[in-house]
């Protein structure tokens, strides 16, 4: 407690007579006051020892009372003992209202006994009472260094411990291998070290309303972490008591920014390096136009294909020669109505519909297609290869 605004000399001389006098009377405010603040909350007793807590608070209300009367332009040790103080217990994990509750508290003590300390004589009591604004002005002061510096040391702690678990994160989907890796990400995650994940690797090109679609992905049945990279956003999804991958695939179908590719699940956080990778492996099969979320184990083939890029060039070349010589317009429809077919699962008519076409022309195209490839759409090994061929010759364009 402390601070000096103007006052006459009689009131510095009697104002500082009842401060050499409090000076004595301190280890007993400093037993009442903590006696005060654990009755208050035992949150208190638990933050430090007993024996700590007194030798700090001895020291600060020493230095308040010696500052009360300092002269007007002595430095303000009250203040930067309440910085250091606000510093410390944001390291201990102090809430800050009991803080600015401890300052408060200290206040009224030391207030009270100056108070006391005039014996009712009226010339003390007056000049207590002409400094009254002062010394709780130096109250305020100082609980409001102590929460200012509070605040900066918190978010410093939670920027490192962010930092940390982020690097922690970064281990487990790198698949980095170090001896109790999980269990420390666990700890450090609140999440379980056992138990069904996947991962959903998201290419996002425009961060607009990157907030806004984690909100909209929310529910109580998955525990979403997210890990925002340069070209994509990974995120590690724990899958509550009896939740299903359809399930999962459902809640991200339309709210996430496409295109993104979705693992299969995993048991537990050692394997989400390995998750990891099957979920860009599906991100790969996407298509340049889609949109959504994919699941590998939905796109089986077409990650065969993705996965090994000289096999499936060789597969392009050796399925669509011929094709590739073609002028680019007249390959694009044929390699347009063959998708087209493909989607109707075989129906002529309904892949005219699509094509704003006769369902002649779309078989007179197939028949075309098949000529050039020397290959029948009829021959299931055939359609195989014209299917996998079409899906590598749109990767590898994409």
């Amino acid at each position: 407690m402390g601070g000096r605004r103007h006052r006459t000399g009689q009131d510095w001389k009697l104002l500082k007579e009842a401060c050499t006098t409090l000076l004595e009377r301190v280890p007993e405010l400093v037993d009442e006051h903590l006696r005060q603040l654990f009755a208050h909350s035992d949150v208190y007793a638990r933050v430090l020892p007993y024996d700590v807590q007194w030798r700090e608070a001895e020291e600060a209300i020493r230095i308040g009372v010696e500052t009360i009367s300092a002269p007007r332009d002595s430095a303000r040790r009250d203040l930067a003992y309440a910085e250091e103080a606000g510093r410390r217990r944001a390291g201990q994990g102090l809430p800050l209202d009991l803080l600015v509750h401890a300052y408060r508290n200290a206040g009224y003590l030391v207030w009270d006994a100056l108070m006391e300390s005039a014996g009712g004589e009226p010339d003390r009591l007056s000049a207590l009472m002409r400094s009254a604004t002062m010394v709780w002005a130096a109250v305020d002061a100082q609980a409001e260094a102590a929460s200012e510096a509070y605040r900066a040391t918190e978010l410093e702690l939670r920027r490192r411990t962010d930092e940390q678990m982020q690097a922690l994160l970064d281990a487990l989907l790198e698949g980095r291998p170090a001896p109790g890796l999980a269990a420390r990400a666990a700890a450090g995650l609140d999440l379980p070290e056992h138990g069904p994940y996947a991962v959903v690797v998201l290419r996002v090109e425009r961060r607009d309303g990157r907030e806004a679609f984690h909100r909209r992905i929310q529910d109580p049945g998955f525990r979403f972490v997210w890990r925002m990279r340069a070209d994509c956003e990974l995120g590690v999804v724990a899958l509550g008591a009896g939740r299903e991958l359809d399930e999962l695939a459902g809640l991200l179908d339309g709210r996430c920014p496409g295109p993104g590719g979705l693992s299969p699940v995993v048991t537990g956080l050692a394997e989400l390096g390995h998750a990891r990778r099957l979920a860009e492996l599906a991100l790969r099969t996407c298509p340049p136009d889609t949109t959504g979320v994919v699941r590998l184990d939905q796109r089986m083939p077409t990650a065969l294909v993705v996965s090994q890029p000289d096999l499936a060039q060789r597969l392009v070349s050796g399925v669509f020669g011929e094709l590739l010589s073609l002028e680019p317009g007249d390959r694009a429809v044929l390699l347009e109505t063959l998708d087209a077919w493909l989607a109707c699962e075989g129906s002529a008519g309904r892949a005219a519909g699509r094509l704003y076409c006769h369902r002649n022309t779309v078989f007179n195209r197939l028949r075309r297609l098949e000529q050039l490839t020397s290959r029948s759409l009829s021959r299931p090994r055939d359609l195989m290869e014209m299917t996998l061929a079409l899906d590598a010759y749109r990767l590898a364009s994409g």
